[in-house]
């Protein structure tokens, strides 16, 4: 069976050790887990080294047998040192992650591209791959450039993550895809989100942050590229959605039985 993640951003008002609890009630086996927040508002937890949590974490995992798929977020940016990032990518590791999410945020491609091989080289002893998720508000916006940029970085241990709303609101198609090798594509979010696109960065960031769809509710080509993916590609279920008056729990079972409903039905 596909592997099935409950990704953080779906859940994000919990804990990391609630996450994992979360995942395992819901019937997940793999969660992933907000190491390092996205953006300022975002709770912030002790999860970086030896901390309480950390070790609080792995005892649920344990305990539940959950496993986590990947760890987030790092980003790219002119100033950045991957060095800094050492301690995150160890936890992860500690943790059992097999990817990290990074986000390109620095519009010199070539430089980008520069750190993202050497972000690989650090986190490859570590059996860690990293991945570059293309986002429309970021310097790599679509998946075209986002393939390009880990191309050129040239490690084996470097992937494009294809989160279908913003690989549909970049403008991309599931064409595209065939044209990558399947290394690359480790690993997949999945989301539906409406047919009609945002017009503004405003609407896109809210939409994509907090209002997602499940699988098979909205208008995104999930169909083509579902079939353009290998198989066997664990999918990250990243589907917040905060207008709706659910709990955390619920909100995580919508997703993955929405989720294994689309998938159980033939294109």
């Amino acid at each position: 069976m596909r592997k099935l993640s409950l990704a953080a951003l779906t859940v994000l008002e919990l804990s990391p050790v609630e996450m994992v609890v979360c995942a395992a009630d819901a019937g997940y086996s793999h969660v992933g887990l907000r190491l390092v927040p996205a953006t300022d508002n975002e709770p912030r937890w002790d999860m970086l080294g030896d901390t309480a949590l950390v070790r609080e974490v792995a005892a649920a995992l344990a305990d539940t047998g959950i496993q986590v798929l990947d760890v987030e977020i790092l980003r790219l940016r002119p100033d950045t040192d991957v060095r800094d990032f050492a301690p995150m990518l160890e936890t992860g590791a500690r943790l059992g992650a097999c990817h990290v999410l990074v986000a390109g945020n620095d519009p010199d491609e070539a430089r980008l591209s520069a750190r993202l091989a050497a972000l690989c080289e650090l986190a490859a002893p570590l059996q860690l791959s990293i991945y570059l998720e293309p986002m429309p508000w970021t310097d790599a916006r679509d998946f075209t450039q986002a393939v390009r940029i880990v191309a050129h970085c040239a490690q084996a241990n470097a992937g494009v993550l294809i989160d279908p709303i913003h690989f549909d609101r970049a403008g991309n198609h599931a064409a595209q895809i065939a044209s990558v090798p399947a290394e690359r594509l480790a690993y997949a979010q999945f989301c539906d989100a409406p047919a009609e696109r945002p017009t503004d960065l405003a609407g896109l960031l809210h939409q994509a942050r907090t209002e997602r769809l499940p699988p098979g509710a909205g208008g995104v080509d999930l169909r083509g590229i579902v079939a353009a993916l290998p198989a066997d590609t664990p999918l990250s279920l990243e589907i917040p959605m905060q207008s709706r008056a659910l709990t955390a729990l619920a909100r995580a079972r919508l997703a993955l039985e929405s989720t294994r409903r689309f998938l159980s039905v033939p294109p």
